[in-house]
């Protein structure tokens, strides 16, 4: 299939480009470069997908069988308007049109269900706010003009080439032997997914008739407590963790931020949770993630290779470490859950 990735030079896009280019796609991708590095196969143009004139422009002729829409301007925001408009330069002759959402559109909450509500248009949050009215915008799309769209919904991803500080903040410390501050009793929800397994995921989603017009939540299917996770990354790094669980109410106080730069739990990993359903993934789809140790351990051998990340000061941690009141461990540690 002839295909488009909006982006296609970051963690998602490089991943998505190579996996398309081995099953023997033509791949173009549309970013605001002049040129990139991912070879002559892959086709280029030049626009700024938050600019609609530039993307129009860029996009008029042509015409694509699938287009991957997973860029997102976290300086600027991505608004429903930027994506409507490349949803409807592309529309012709289109065979699927594969957003990549996120969890966060459903704003807070456990368990949930493709069904439930996304959030209002009027929420503070930025980024939430924007996926939520991205989707909302692509299917009424589908409704109006028969646009083949689907939505994918993943929370926290992993995996080699990951840019942002998340494993590997507690790679980094747990090699060099310091003590992990764990936000309150450890027991917050997280929920990952890999992102080899969310790529597969989202090509799946190119010939699946039964997707179109549908949301799939894409994510390991359980979700881990922070202290779980923690523990997890020590196991595959052959160190196991030091937890040291601090009040997250004096951490907040003292400055710590879930985005830093005063960061203590690797980035944006101690947020409220929200956790999903992955049934419907599971059935349509035939959504198979890998186990999770298994891709915690690919991962580490990247990160060993590569040292992503410049050398860190740990003089907040310390501090933390230092100073602040500690709690004890709760029994049991792992965290309970509702049932879905």
């Amino acid at each position: 299939m002839n295909c488009l990735v909006i982006g296609g030079t970051g963690f998602l896009g490089r991943a998505l480009v190579a996996d398309l280019l081995k099953a023997g796609h033509a791949v173009t991708i549309l970013h605001r470069r002049a040129q990139h590095e991912l070879g002559r196969r892959v086709k280029n143009i030049q626009a700024d997908r938050n600019d609609g004139q530039a993307v129009r422009a860029a996009l008029a002729g042509k015409s694509f069988d699938v287009v991957f829409d997973h860029v997102y301007d976290h300086a600027r925001g991505t608004t429903a308007g930027h994506v409507e408009t490349t949803a409807r330069a592309v529309a012709a002759n289109l065979h699927r049109y594969i957003y990549m959402s996120s969890v966060a559109a459903y704003g807070d909450g456990l368990n949930h269900h493709e069904g439930d509500a996304l959030s209002a248009d009027d929420t503070p949050d930025l980024y939430v706010r924007n996926k939520a009215m991205s989707e909302r915008a692509l299917f009424r799309l589908h409704q109006r003009i028969g646009l083949p769209v689907v939505t994918l919904r993943p929370p926290f991803i992993f995996g080699p080439g990951n840019p942002y500080y998340r494993e590997a903040f507690f790679w980094d410390r747990l090699r060099a032997g310091r003590s992990i501050v764990l936000p309150g009793d450890g027991r917050r929800l997280m929920q990952f997914i890999y992102v080899k397994d969310l790529i597969r995921a989202a090509m799946k989603c190119m010939d699946e008739p039964n997707a179109v017009g549908h949301a799939f939540n894409i994510a390991n299917p359980r979700p881990l407590a922070q202290a779980e996770a923690v523990e997890a990354f020590g196991r595959i790094a052959k160190k196991p963790a030091k937890l040291v669980r601090v009040p997250r109410e004096f951490i907040l106080r003292a400055g710590g931020h879930p985005m830093g730069p005063k960061l203590y739990f690797g980035n944006y990993l101690d947020v409220p949770p929200i956790t999903q359903v992955t049934a419907k993934a599971q059935r349509v789809l035939k959504f198979k993630p890998t186990d999770f140790p298994t891709a915690l351990k690919e991962t580490y051998r990247w990160y060993l290779r590569h040292s992503p990340f410049p050398a860190q000061d740990y003089k907040f941690e310390d501090m933390l470490l230092t100073h602040a009141p500690t709690l004890s461990p709760p029994e049991p540690v792992r965290a309970e859950r509702k049932r879905a």
